[in-house]
């Protein structure tokens, strides 16, 4: 194989995480939605530990764990941001009449 060869397969893989992470992000907000109607904190230490644990349970490498890790506490980190982001402007709006 060769570099163009693999460029363009990791092209396609960055266009399918793009994806994935704005589908993710999605569904971060909806169940930031439904943390609000249940008075629950967006920041739940117990749901992250669950993920990083089944990630580093899943990793087949070549990344190390630790690298699993800090790469979706990115992800993570950027999902709660955008979830206070949107609680943020919903408490700023008006009511809808």
């Amino acid at each position: 194989m060769d570099i163009d060869t693999i460029r363009t397969r990791i092209n396609e893989l960055d266009d399918e995480l793009l994806r994935i992470f704005n589908e993710r992000a999605t569904l971060a907000l909806q169940i930031g939605q439904l943390k609000k109607q249940l008075d629950l904190p967006i920041y739940d230490p117990r749901r992250e530990k669950l993920i990083f644990e089944r990630m580093q349970l899943n990793n087949q490498g070549p990344l190390e764990n630790s690298a699993i890790i800090r790469l979706f506490e990115r992800v993570i980190d950027e999902s709660r941001s955008l979830e206070r982001a949107h609680a943020n402007r919903r408490a700023e709006s008006p009511p809808q009449l």
